[in-house]
């Protein structure tokens, strides 16, 4: 389990590295982005790890990788419309 959670860490990081790199001006700051990567691996490889059980390290990982690149998603803005304020909270 521990060489299972330091593999997510790790792929988390690349994939937040990947998305950092090509869509910058989409994301957050890198800290947060790269923060959101890392637990949302670290999260899917424990549910993946729950789920499976022991014995099952690649989908494990692979899980890892799904849940955070799912968690890297929701943190993407639309491309060229601008942040408005709603009329209710005017």
């Amino acid at each position: 389990m521990i060489w299972e959670s330091f593999g997510a860490a790790v792929l988390g990081l690349a994939l937040s590295w990947a998305a950092v790199r090509s869509l910058a001006d989409r994301l957050p700051s890198a800290r947060a982005v790269y923060l959101t990567g890392a637990l949302g691996a670290l999260f899917g490889a424990f549910l993946t790890h729950s789920a499976l059980g022991p014995g099952h390290g690649v989908a494990t990982l692979i899980g890892a990788v799904s849940v955070g690149a799912v968690t890297l998603s929701l943190l993407i803005r639309p491309r060229g419309r601008r942040l408005t304020r709603s009329a209710a909270a005017q």
